[in-house]
């Protein structure tokens, strides 16, 4: 059995007896991956045509998936052109253009899924990276658990819990980026081996500052607010640590400075460019452009199920809209079995070292997830400045995270507990041979099932993904565009023409998009909003999708062609046909289209 990592130098971990399992290291890993596809099953039929919906369906699907199939597509053009893809690009957001280091890019995945994009598209890419989330994020704790001491059978529980969580659950529907959190777990374990100088001699303290400094930076690449999250996490985990065993990590501090310097240095050497552009480059951003400070979990959250459980009520739709809470941002759940038990797993086995530093930051990770706004419990408020985020949240970096989010991490040390716990109560069974032992062992059996059966997760509901209307190629391809041209396409929607432009891959430029980019001053804003459009686009913009839906409220021709010569696109397209309202008017401003196909038409402009 592995010795846990968290055992001070001279303190045994506990002597574990669990039964030996010697294919578990892939048979855990495969029965995760079978699971991980029967979650995602309706999306198999139809993988490069099916997407996941948010509220189960209702909601259709998020701007967040078609921005993500986006980033699959660009990289693997780049990478197709024999280059890697360049941090700031006008493929996006015409014609300022984006920061992709301020934008959801996933460039690191972008790149391993590369050749699936190029053969079968990108919608099948974002497939795949579904399973390998559930799968990769289970895989990665059940081996995590092992190493911290736990048999074969409790870290399959721990990976299961971890990687198919509720926050994990949720965090599918539309943020793949957070759903893949395969790395978080390695990166905190190694960080612990480091502090608690069990890393061993200094070549393998160098050697572990290595594994760190490289998982450092392939999440770097992934999502940086997850990286931060797993900072936060880690740095929780370490400060129990000391708070309990002070004498281990005082002679852990020079194998610990050694790795974390090495893990510094190897990790700014990988990401000191993509950190510069970022920083320094062109279109740099400062603050965020969501109302940071109204996101947290409520302390309601934690036990209302969110529609992607397989048991929860009618009337979670009310109860999102009653709290202003958006489901895609729904992290906190777990159910009132579960936040129990892990309480008195906790409490019960507070001697364990183990159990205790993984019970106390959980209930700190979650304290920190409700974030520095006023909370309601029944019919009292408390106070923002009552919770520990208010006093971080202006804190260099952590001002730009959702602090919801941080539950993924503290379901990752709820799975511990439980893990470990459930080995100390086997071990303890195992030396009994009174009446008292199958009483213990069926209520700890029960007491388990009652707290897993509410956080089960049910398949993931899918919809069609929009295809491109007939004659949408025909007419790009007739208006002879070199690559990257900017294309206009009206009314004005960017993620459905990034969708469209990722789906087809024609080697056009956006105008407008979903995305981020600066305004006028600096501050982070959502493109394709007053924030970052002239007056005449914004007026346009209006005035456009109001006479799309029917309303004859055109924009003047003055006002009109100052919104074009703004946008500067090379070519405008229309997918509504010469029929439209919209189309009348184009027609009666361009004239004749260059392209013409079903209800596509297309004027090149230059």
């Amino acid at each position: 059995m592995a010795r846990s990592v968290l055992a001070a130098p001279t303190e045994a971990a506990p002597e574990l007896r669990a039964p030996r399992w010697p294919r578990a290291g892939w048979l855990v890993p495969a029965c995760y991956l079978l699971a991980a596809i029967a979650l995602t099953w309706f999306l198999w039929p139809d993988p490069a045509g099916r997407a996941p919906t948010t509220t189960s369906g209702t909601a259709g699907i998020s701007n967040d998936v078609y921005l993500t199939t986006w980033s699959l597509r660009y990289v693997a053009t780049a990478l197709q052109h024999g280059h890697l893809p360049t941090l700031v690009t006008t493929a996006l957001n015409w014609p300022q253009g984006a920061n992709l280091m301020w934008n959801t890019s996933i460039l690191l995945p972008a790149i391993v899924l590369a050749p699936i994009t190029l053969l079968a598209g990108p919608t099948v890419s974002l497939s795949i990276l579904l399973v390998l989330g559930f799968a990769g994020s289970a895989a990665a704790m059940f081996w995590v658990a092992r190493q911290w001491g736990a048999s074969a059978g409790a870290a399959a529980l721990a990976g299961a819990f971890y990687g198919f969580s509720p926050a994990m659950r949720v965090a599918a529907e539309a943020h793949y980026h957070l759903q893949l959190a395969f790395l978080p777990p390695l990166i905190i374990h190694l960080a612990l081996r480091l502090v608690t100088g069990r890393a061993g001699s200094w070549g393998r303290v160098i050697r572990t500052g290595i594994w760190l400094g490289l998982l450092v930076a392939a999440q770097f690449f992934i999502a940086e607010e997850l990286l931060v999250d797993t900072v936060v996490a880690g740095v929780i985990v370490i400060l129990v640590l000391a708070l309990s065993r002070p004498a281990a990590v005082v002679r852990g501090l020079a194998s610990a400075g050694a790795g974390l310097a090495t893990a510094a240095v190897l990790a700014l050497a990988l990401c000191g460019h993509a950190l510069d552009v970022q920083l320094r480059g062109p279109l740099t951003e400062t603050g965020s452009p969501w109302h940071v400070g109204r996101y947290g979990n409520q302390p309601s959250d934690f036990v209302t199920a969110p529609s992607g459980m397989l048991l929860h009520g009618s009337g979670f739709a009310a109860y999102l809209s009653n709290s202003g809470q958006r489901l895609v941002e729904y992290f906190g759940y777990l159910g009132w079995p579960m936040l129990i038990l892990l309480i008195l797993l906790t409490v019960a086995f507070w001697r364990d070292l183990t159990i205790r530093i993984a019970g106390v930051s959980f209930v700190l990770l979650e304290l920190l997830s409700m974030g520095g706004h006023r909370v309601r419990i029944g019919p009292w408020h408390i106070q923002g400045s009552v919770l520990p985020w208010y006093w971080l949240r202006h804190l260099p970096v952590l001002g730009q995270v959702l602090p919801n989010r941080l539950s993924l991490l503290a379901d990752g040390a709820a799975a511990l507990v439980l893990a470990l716990a459930a080995d100390r109560i086997w071990s303890a069974l195992r030396a009994r041979q009174d009446w008292r032992r199958p009483v213990i062992t069926v209520t700890a059996a029960a007491a388990l099932a009652v707290a897993l059966v509410p956080v089960l997760p049910a398949a993931m509901a899918t919809a069609q993904v929009p295809a491109p209307p007939p004659g949408w190629q025909q007419v790009v391809a007739g208006l002879h565009l070199r690559p990257g041209a900017a294309v206009l396409v009206l009314p004005l929607d960017g993620a459905l023409t990034m969708e469209m432009q990722a789906v087809t891959g024609e080697p056009i430029s956006v105008v407008g998009g979903y995305c981020i980019a600066p305004d006028a001053a600096g501050h982070a804003a959502s493109c394709e909003t007053h924030a970052t459009l002239t007056r005449d686009q914004q007026t346009t913009q209006l005035r456009l999708t109001s006479l799309a839906s029917g309303e004859l409220i055109k924009p003047s021709p003055t006002t009109f062609g100052k919104a074009i010569r703004a946008w500067r696109p090379t070519a405008v397209i229309t997918t509504l046909g010469g029929n439209s309202d919209l189309g009348h008017f184009l027609l009666g401003y361009f004239g004749r289209p260059t392209a013409h196909r079903y209800a596509v038409m297309g004027w090149r402009l230059y």
